[in-house]
């Protein structure tokens, strides 16, 4: 049975995962006090969305949502990639009576946020100062594995996908023998097979395998308990393992922002590449040497590769347009 239509121009805010969802309500520019679901409790979106709604005063219902969802979003429509859960802006607006619906992909929502922190928000990791004007990216591990980049070009924009399905490279000897182990039983072993709550359950796994020491089944919050307290040296050793390995998969997101930086660049300045002065060739020669230092894990040399690259681009625009 449809819900009365809303008429206040509040605002219905969501951050729907693949564990957990939270509710708040967006009024007069204040952000009310956020309400956790599990995900499990309920059925389908539609369910818990009713029970929060249920329980606003009705000075505070809204008329319009803003969700950022921990999936592929098709304009008003996402299937959850970690449940069984869909949010259906069409579904939702027969049954509530929305007039405004708006998704957006969890990530990309958290690659917009990056804008609003301050120099007391963050913590320096490694030489070098920041530049003002370079991309900044998003990435975290949950139930799965988010990645976004935000690109400080053309007005700004920001560039995501399912980063969490991209093959999990290894870092090491020891790294190799673990996924090689995953392998055989998922096949494929992604990133977020190794970065989420339940890839730490497979390094658990794969770790007491490989070492040959027989231990307790834990799940992820018991096995990060029992690392901090030092009481199980395969929890240690599978944290251990994930911190690596996060900071290695946060490697090859880095390389790639420096492609979207070259992107944005030529939106804001609206060149366009032409054959000239050398042809596709030189261009071919570039591409090649990029893809060399990327394959080859060399960030600086990538980077290094993808400037001399995008200095030629300028060049060349301004020779065919001078």
């Amino acid at each position: 049975m449809m819900q009365q239509p809303r008429s206040s121009g509040d605002l219905v805010l969501a951050d729907i995962g693949g564990t957990n969802v939270r509710f708040a309500m967006l009024s007069r520019g204040e952000v009310t006090q956020v309400e956790h679901m599990a995900v499990a409790d309920h059925t389908q979106f539609a369910d818990a969305l009713a029970a929060f709604l249920a329980r606003q005063p009705e000075t505070k219902a809204a008329h319009r949502i803003l969700f950022d969802v921990a999936g592929v979003v098709d304009g008003e429509y996402c299937r959850l990639t970690n449940n069984d859960w869909v949010v259906d802006g069409k579904e939702l607006r027969a049954s509530f009576g929305f007039t405004d619906v708006h998704l957006i992909n969890d990530f990309e929502a958290v690659a917009w946020s990056l804008l609003a922190l301050k120099a007391k928000d963050l913590m320096q990791h490694g030489g070098g100062a920041a530049q003002p004007d370079a991309p900044m990216l998003a990435i975290g591990p949950g139930t799965g594995f988010g990645v976004a980049t935000y690109v400080p070009r053309a007005g700004g924009f920001v560039l995501h996908g399912e980063g969490g399905h991209a093959t999990m490279p290894g870092g090491s000897a020891r790294e190799d023998a673990i996924i090689a182990l995953l392998r055989k039983e998922f096949g494929h072993v992604s990133v977020e097979r190794v970065l989420s709550g339940q890839g730490l359950e497979n390094l658990y796994g794969a770790i007491s395998a490989v070492d040959g020491k027989r231990v307790a089944e834990r799940k992820a919050p018991e096995i990060m308990q029992a690392a901090a307290a030092d009481t199980c040296a395969v929890s240690r050793a599978a944290v251990d393992m994930f911190c690596a390995m996060l900071g290695e998969a946060a490697g090859n997101p880095m390389i790639l922002s420096l492609i979207d930086s070259i992107v944005g660049l030529l939106r804001e300045q609206r060149l366009r590449i032409f054959n000239v002065d050398g042809g596709p060739e030189r261009g071919q020669f570039y591409h090649k040497r990029i893809l060399a230092a990327i394959e080859a894990r060399d960030p600086q040399r990538a980077r290094e590769e993808m400037k001399a690259h995008l200095v030629q681009v300028r060049n060349d625009s301004q020779s065919f347009s001078g």
